[in-house]
């Protein structure tokens, strides 16, 4: 029993069509239109991997978490009962609109809501991209991962691991904890960050080819103030990333390269080099707040700090491989 993969998002949101143009426009995603009051977008063979409500907040709806079989419901559900949480069964009306086969839903310590899902749907049409994009990672990965802003890590942490069974991937302390999740060969699918605030922070997709997040680093940088984190790479996960603004506010990161883990091997651990090699200057933030960044991604250059060769990143390597040999 286990939960495999990010299965989708809800966004609450009453922008429909500035979410059409940022979803298809800069991030790839096909659009297709609910019925005038919600959005739904594709990444690839499943019917929906993003969906947009009309509705005020500009935040998080829900969190889509799907399992390998049916009977890992009733074994979550019986489990998050016994640790205190209401858990409610979906009914048919709700499936339909998931397009998945069953689930349940509750929420976590911080009051996002949660649902496990079984059997997502697949469409019968092939995926046709908002722009020009080779195509998203996804599959046994799912859709990318799922970052929160929390006021306080320490209950989610035990409720994420002890009770929903994440294993943590790696976490830090300076200059705000975070807190680094996996279900599956990627780095992470979830993550939190204890700003001592609460909502959404980010949310991931992941290219399949690193020229498409420069096309759309190139397409955000026409749009003024689209842009939350300059072009940059991460230390944890070894991601070549930039962050856009959404228009709900948070933001997406539009990456490519992300590290492939054996979650049978990997063993938890805290970092200290901060969140980036180079780049991902935080513009959204004050200059006085961007400088401790700064500063940690100054000291990796000093220090040398930076990702392993291609050759030994596997997932890198075959990618490349891959590639060659279909030239």
């Amino acid at each position: 029993m286990a939960i495999s993969s990010l299965a989708y998002l809800g966004v609450r949101s009453d922008l429909l069509g500035d979410w059409q143009d940022f979803a298809s426009g800069l991030l790839g995603m096909q659009a297709f239109d609910r019925g005038g009051k919600t959005l739904s977008f594709r990444m690839d063979d499943r019917v929906q991997r993003l969906v947009v409500s009309d509705e005020p907040g500009e935040t998080l709806a829900f969190i889509g978490w799907e399992v390998s079989h049916k009977s890992d419901l009733e074994i979550f559900a019986s489990r998050l009962e016994r640790a205190g949480v209401v858990v409610k069964l979906g009914d048919a009306a709700l499936c339909d609109r998931r397009f998945v086969e069953n689930l349940v839903f509750f929420h976590d310590p911080a009051g996002n809501r949660i649902e496990l899902i079984f059997a997502p749907h697949k469409s019968e049409t092939t995926f046709v991209p908002g722009r020009a994009i080779e195509g998203f990672k996804t599959g046994p990965y799912g859709m990318g991962h799922a970052v929160l802003h929390v006021n306080n890590p320490a209950p989610l942490v035990t409720f994420y691991t002890e009770v929903l069974g994440f294993s943590i991937s790696d976490y830090g302390l300076d200059p705000v904890p975070l807190y680094f999740f996996h279900v599956n060969g990627r780095h992470h699918s979830f993550a939190i960050v204890g700003s001592g605030k609460s909502g959404f922070h980010h949310f991931m997709v992941e290219y399949q080819n690193l020229d498409d997040v420069g096309q759309g680093y190139d397409i955000a940088q026409q749009i003024e103030d689209a842009i939350a984190y300059t072009l940059g790479r991460h230390t944890n996960d070894y991601m070549t990333s930039f962050y856009a603004k959404t228009p709900s506010g948070f933001f997406v990161e539009n990456g490519w390269g992300g590290r492939i883990i054996d979650p049978t091997t990997w063993e938890a651990h805290e970092t200290n080099v901060g969140p980036s090699f180079w780049g991902h200057e935080r513009l959204y933030l004050p200059k006085e707040e961007r400088e401790q960044f700064r500063q940690m991604r100054m000291r990796s250059a000093r220090d040398g700090k930076r990702a392993p060769p291609v050759v030994d990143c596997p997932w890198l390597y075959n990618a490349f491989m891959n590639k060659i040999d279909d030239l």
